[in-house]
């Protein structure tokens, strides 16, 4: 009987534990961490930052001692003759067996200007690797906040839209109605139905947005879209922090992932051409090598022939000509610099001018805000009033539909210019090189708890 019970609460915990994660709202932290283990895009990303990290290593290993061994096994078969002795002309003297060597080399480069150079390129091009995981991981927190702030706008649209429908179904019932008693006209009832059938046509379009955007959010982040935390009710806007275009573009020119990796393509360039140039310099190795040697004969008389040898020095090589390839490589790589110092300057200038865009968008759409808040009340009281009008028989039902329609307007119109303003932060950060998990958490405080 205990265990039963026992089972009994261990079943409704886990029933409850269900439920309330089935009602629990997602905000844009917990999409981004859905996302994070279910994005493939970011997990190649990961993989190419372990494989560009193994560069520099590569690098490293240029320049520490290189071990080998080797090992080989030869037949022998030898033999002389000396027409001149006597014996020779009875005995023929013959070596015939096998001969056993084992060497063991060490090389430490001493003086390698071309290694050198080549490590300094590894180097670079793991630091590459980072920088494009830092822009895969901001192109995720941007596509997460984009996916789930485009997801809110569709179904806000979805919910004003259907409220008109209601609102003008019911003008046009209120129309045939007054038709029907002789107080109306049919030109209202005829309008009130165009009006009608017209929001009809956009609540089927806003519905199929709807399902897109959460088709959308679901395949990024593999939690159910239906659970979305939405936007707070009293939005408070606040322009830019820093207030400053020049501080952001600042921001920009020191963390901005297309900026680095331009710099870093140019110091990747730089070596390759270095590389090139000091392939002319000789370089110098320590080498030191010991090797053991054993031969056996098939001679019974011959006795077995065992040898060590152990050498020390400097070693110095010294290229004298490559058929010009060496040359050519390098007017390839200088080339290629000169290119590389363009593309640094065309990816600096896209940087000012995509901070300067969205700079203005956020401080710009914060007012928008504002203003299109207003909007709507004033919109609403315009609708009162005209309402009352129609009561009184100073306006008729078009006015009032027309009213109907200015609100609804205005409310879209708000909801297009809160999402416009939040994806506003969200690209100017990432314009600006420094996008986070962070900032998504500072715009949860615009959502409901």
């Amino acid at each position: 009987m205990r265990s039963s019970s026992k089972s009994l609460r261990v079943a409704v915990s886990v029933a409850a534990a269900i439920l309330c994660g089935s009602v629990h709202a997602v905000d844009l932290v917990g999409a981004y961490r859905g996302a994070v283990t279910h994005d493939p895009t970011l997990m190649s990303a990961e993989r190419a930052l372990q494989a560009g990290r193994e560069k520099a290593v590569q690098g490293r290993a240029l320049l520490l001692p290189q071990v080998g061994l080797s090992a080989s096994v030869n037949r022998v078969d030898n033999s002389s003759s000396d027409s001149t002795s006597p014996v020779s002309q009875l005995i023929s003297p013959q070596d015939r067996g096998s001969v056993r060597t084992t060497s063991l080399q060490v090389v430490q480069p001493l003086y390698d200007p071309k290694a050198s150079a080549e490590k300094r390129q590894l180097t670079e091009q793991s630091a590459v690797a980072e920088v494009h995981h830092k822009a895969a991981s901001q192109d995720l927190v941007q596509r997460v906040a984009e996916s789930y702030f485009h997801l809110l706008l569709a179904r806000d649209s979805l919910r004003v839209v259907q409220a008109e429908k209601a609102a003008v179904g019911t003008q046009r019932d209120r129309a045939k109605a007054r038709f029907e008693v002789g107080r109306g006209r049919i030109t209202e009832v005829q309008e009130s139905q165009a009006r009608y059938d017209a929001v009809l046509a956009r609540e089927i379009s806003a519905a199929s947005t709807l399902a897109q955007r959460e088709a959308q959010f679901k395949e990024l982040t593999g939690l159910p879209p239906q659970q979305l935390s939405g936007l707070k009710a009293g939005f408070v806007p606040v322009p830019p922090q820093p207030d400053s275009l020049e501080a952001w573009q600042q921001r920009g020119a020191d963390q901005n992932t297309r900026v680095a990796t331009r710099r870093h393509e140019i110091a990747i360039s730089s070596a390759e051409a270095d590389k090139y140039r000091l392939s002319a310099r000789p370089s110098v190795d320590l080498v030191g090598s010991h090797s053991w040697n054993r031969g056996g004969s098939l001679t019974p008389t011959a006795a077995p022939d065992k040898s060590r040898s152990t050498a020390i020095g400097v070693q110095l090589t010294v290229p004298l000509y490559t058929g010009g390839a060496i040359n050519s490589r390098l007017r390839e790589s200088l080339a290629k610099r000169e290119q590389s110092e363009f593309d640094l300057a065309a990816a600096q200038r896209d940087m000012r001018l995509q901070v300067q865009d969205a700079f203005l968008a956020t401080k710009s759409g914060a007012a928008r805000v504002l203003s299109l808040e207003q909007s709507v009340v004033s919109a609403r009281t315009a609708l009162e009033a005209t309402a009352l009008g129609r009561d009184v028989g100073t306006r008729t039902e078009l006015d009032v539909l027309e009213a109907q329609q200015r609100l609804f307007a205005s409310q879209l119109e708000l909801a297009q210019g809160r999402t416009d303003y939040l994806l506003g932060r969200v690209r100017l950060a990432a314009a600006a090189g420094e996008l986070r998990e962070n900032d998504l958490a500072e715009l949860n405080a615009y959502l409901e708890p």
